[in-house]
């Protein structure tokens, strides 16, 4: 054969070769898979012997803190899973990448990340979500966001962990109502950033405050807002039994510091994102001990009688001195979570991007007691309607201690999330 002969047959074979493996020439690309040794059919972010997975998180802007702890806890599973043998005979890798909680930036950063990774299994804030969502979904790129708005389960490329924020509300105020401590006919407070975080809640205290025959004054916020004197003020006018918020944790210190020196003195239940341990550093930590309920999905650091949460305590202060927070276990649940995904595509031969789209519809998750178990299965459904009660006590390391188990009250069981179907 000529050498010109031998060209055009390498070329005709190419891209016979290219046609029947849908590849594209281009590295990276979604469409470019294969199948290993085992059985298992493999595309972008999969190699023999390693599995890369995004962390888009917040390592220099407002939510540094608390992402700090998510990426950490994300470490802390990684390591774990590695060292006991990896996933699918595949270590775990992790790209991580800051936003700096800016959307401009991660819309930048998203082309580069998306090339190298399977999935993502942390992307931090709202804002972020929204800028990203239509592109994940296309991409079918499989996304645990750090953000819990129960109008974003519209997307079958987002794995939203546990309770969102309108559940984590109505399960708080059935804590409130269970105690004795608001009653039929309360008037119940609720003050809410003009978000789909606020609006989440809100939600969640409309559909409580109906089903108990309560009336509800609610107060909305800006973003930007820090100063709570006046919805304080008119909440109290107002004769409220308890205040719900759904706010950042600057604003959350202003209403309890505000309910304690206006005389209120009234509970104060938030949901997950209104608190942050340093605030028991500053001079609304009286207020936040003896007023404030803070619903979560995670159990507090190091846990009494927690195997697993102790088990992530030791790990993680082998590595770190500073910054234990319940943070470090939602980004340990958040690797348990992906995990069971992972696993699930792997026993069924794929773990490609439309093989973890379809793997995440059968994924039931064993939380190991960090938080409630999962369920991925009922599309527009929370993946669990439990929450964990929690207060503030700077005597324990990481700031907080449980007063109520893992549990979904009634009004949570049988309310009807937006998308439900």
């Amino acid at each position: 054969m000529t050498n010109k002969s031998t060209r055009w047959a390498v070329s005709i074979s190419m891209a016979l070769a290219l046609a029947v493996t849908g590849c594209s020439t281009k590295g990276g690309s979604s469409n470019e898979t294969k199948t290993d040794d085992s059985g298992v059919k493999t595309g972008v972010g999969v190699t023999d012997d390693t599995i890369s997975i995004g962390v888009l998180t917040d390592q220099t802007g407002v939510f540094k803190t608390v992402a700090t702890g998510f990426a950490r806890g994300n470490e802390v599973w990684a390591d774990e899973v590695n060292a006991a043998g990896g996933i699918c005979g595949r270590d775990i890798k992790l790209e991580v990448r800051d936003t700096g909680y800016a959307a401009d930036k991660a819309v930048a950063l998203y082309p580069e990340v998306k090339d190298k990774v399977l999935g993502v299994m942390q992307l931090v804030g709202s804002p972020i979500l929204a800028a990203l969502k239509s592109q994940i979904t296309s991409d079918k790129i499989v996304t645990i966001p750090m953000s819990w708005a129960s109008t974003n389960l519209d997307s079958e490329a987002v794995m939203m962990l546990g309770a969102t924020y309108d559940v984590e509300m109505i399960n708080g105020l059935g804590y409130l109502k269970d105690e004795g401590i608001i009653a039929k006919g309360d008037k119940i407070g609720h003050i809410y950033i003009d978000s789909e975080y606020g609006q989440g809640g809100l939600l969640g205290s409309k559909h409580f405050t109906k089903q108990n025959d309560m009336e509800l004054v609610d107060v909305k916020v800006t973003a930007s807002d820090a100063d709570m004197t006046a919805a304080v003020t008119q909440l109290k006018s107002a004769g409220v039994k308890a205040i719900a918020i759904t706010l950042a944790p600057a604003a959350a210190s202003s209403v309890l510091t505000q309910d304690a020196a206006q005389g209120l003195n009234v509970p104060v239940i938030g949901n997950n994102p209104a608190f942050d341990v340093t605030l028991l550093s500053t001079p609304a930590k009286s207020a936040f001990e003896e007023l404030f309920y803070r619903v979560t999905g995670v159990v507090p650091w190091n846990a009494d009688g927690n195997e697993t949460a102790q088990k992530i305590a030791t790990e993680y202060e082998a590595k770190y001195q500073e910054g234990q927070s319940d943070n470090v276990n939602m980004g340990y649940l958040s690797g348990v979570a992906y995990q069971a995904l992972l696993e699930k595509a792997c026993d069924n031969k794929d773990l490609t991007r439309d093989g973890m789209i379809k793997a995440l519809s059968e994924t039931k998750v064993d939380s190991k007691g960090v938080g409630a178990d999962m369920d991925f299965s009922k599309p527009g459904q929370p993946s669990a309607r439990e929450s964990i009660i929690v207060r503030p006590d700077s005597s324990v390391v990481g700031g907080l201690v449980v007063v109520q188990e893992s549990k979904a009250s009634d009004e949570a069981k049988s309310y009807k999330t937006p998308l439900q179907k």
